[in-house]
Parts: structure tokens; C-alpha cells; sequence
């Protein structure tokens, strides 16, 4: 499923238009985006949590040259599913 599928099925589920379903798509996307660019963790009851997790600097290696380049630190969006989610995937 793509984002015009979630779009189709959020409007046939709902009952709103197509044009609706998009802005509160793209609504529930950018409320996550921003409170994971501010910190905060976001928990969806019987979905599961956004949060995000911070990767220390490394050392990597350049795959063609074997030359060692360094990796600097950052910010990783996680995701953990929640119980009934996985158990909905899983039956």
C-alpha cells in the first residue's frame, strides 16, 4: 500500500472525500514528524510508538577503496508496534 492507497482507504472508510482523507493524512504525518523533531515520543493505543534514537559517530569503510571514513552522529526515527497490531499481522 502506497500513500494514494492510504488516501483512497482512509476516504471509503470515513466517508470523506478524497481531497479530506489527503489533508488529514498528510495532517497525521506532519503532527508525527514534528513532535519527533522536537523530542517527544508518539503513542498510538493498539497501534504503537514513534520515537527516536540517537546513533553515535562511527567508523565505517568505503566499500570500493577500503578507505575509513567517519560516520558522524544522528537522529533515527524508530518504530515499535504495539501488541494488537502485531497480533492483527500475525493472525
Amino acid at each position: 500500500m502506497n500513500k494514494n492507497d492510504l488516501i483512497t482507504s482512509v476516504a471509503e472508510s470515513s466517508g470523506l472525500t478524497k481531497a479530506d482523507a489527503g489533508r488529514a493524512v498528510d495532517g497525521v504525518f506532519d503532527s508525527i514528524a514534528s513532535a519527533l523533531s522536537s523530542g517527544d515520543d508518539v503513542r498510538i493505543v493498539g497501534f504503537g510508538s514513534f520515537s527516536v534514537a540517537n546513533r553515535a559517530a562511527s567508523t565505517g569503510r568505503n566499500p570500493r577503496t577500503g578507505e575509513e571514513i567517519q560516520i558522524p552522529a544522528s537522529k533515527q526515527p524508530k518504530f515499535k508496534a504495539g501488541a494488537p497490531l502485531k497480533s492483527a499481522v500475525n493472525s
